[in-house]
């Protein structure tokens, strides 16, 4: 006998039976999602943020600091200037109410919440601006940013061609600066410094030259920019001229003093003349001593 199919039926079971696979593997798949996704806040944060800063005084307010955030992997900042005050930007300046010492925060964050904190106690000094020489010892990555060749702040291709860098030898660091001997490849070193006005400086540097040949170094200090030679002798408002060739290998003092007269801004200027190899390091400007 012929048995007949309840076509029907059968095509209602197998669709029962495909759905609830289909519903069997998606809780499958969900399941394994929801066990192998972190939970929030479990990434691992590989470059977590670093705080720190430096600071300076406005030359033309005491009572005023500029702030230069040196902070790595952060985006957000907050400062808390030790006297009530607060900031969000991220090379902020304040204006204190008094001079003396103040306990400055920087608490840096990332994207996904890592902080850092830094605390340093500040100066908020009466007296002459101290000026702040960029790359004053030639070493790589001193910039306040921590980049720099060693010698970026000092480039001036009106004046001529860029300073070279020598390892040896150095009186501190790793590096110094190096100016030729050759005529024909004149090299130089020159950089804008603010400067308070009617005030009195010591540019001090260490030197050292080669003793196969004769030569000079000139260190000037210029009254303001300038584009070419010419412009820089008729601004110099100190310099000095120094040869001492009696050992190669050992650096030796020496310091221009001048006043600033009507200027905020100077030029560190300097340069040599002859056939000697000459190397510079450590060159900053100090407060003159009274009397």
């Amino acid at each position: 006998m012929e048995q007949i199919i309840n076509t029907s039926k059968f095509i209602k079971v197998m669709n029962l039976l495909t759905g609830f696979s289909l519903m069997l593997g998606a809780l499958f798949i969900t399941s394994c999602v929801e066990e192998t996704l972190p939970g929030a806040g479990s990434i691992a944060d590989t470059t977590p943020p670093n705080a720190g800063f430096s600071y300076s005084s406005d030359p033309t307010d005491q009572l005023k600091l500029v702030f230069t955030n040196q902070s790595e992997s952060a985006t957000d900042f907050t400062w808390d200037f030790g006297d009530g005050g607060t900031s969000d930007e991220k090379d902020p300046s304040h204006t204190y109410p008094d001079f003396g010492a103040y306990m400055v925060t920087l608490t840096s964050t990332d994207k996904l919440g890592v902080t850092a904190d830094t605390a340093i106690e500040v100066q908020v000094v009466e007296g002459p601006y101290q000026p702040f020489i960029l790359e004053l010892g030639f070493e790589d990555l001193s910039l306040p940013n921590g980049t720099g060749d060693g010698r970026d702040s000092w480039r001036n291709s009106d004046l001529g061609g860029v300073i070279q860098i020598t390892s040896s030898p150095v009186r501190s660091g790793e590096q110094a600066a190096k100016l030729t001997g050759s005529s024909s490849d004149q090299r130089i070193g020159y950089q804008l410094v603010t400067v308070e006005a009617e005030s009195t400086y010591d540019l001090n540097f260490y030197y050292t030259m080669l003793d196969n040949q004769v030569g000079w170094l000139t260190v000037s200090v210029l009254s303001g920019p300038v584009t070419s030679h010419a412009e820089a002798v008729a601004a110099t408002i100190g310099s000095i001229t120094v040869n001492d060739q009696s050992d190669p290998d050992s650096y030796v003092a020496a310091t221009v003093s001048f006043n600033s007269g009507s200027s905020t801004e100077v030029a560190v200027y300097f340069f040599n003349e002859g056939t000697v190899e000459t190397r510079l390091d450590d060159i900053s400007i100090d407060i003159a001593p009274e009397g």
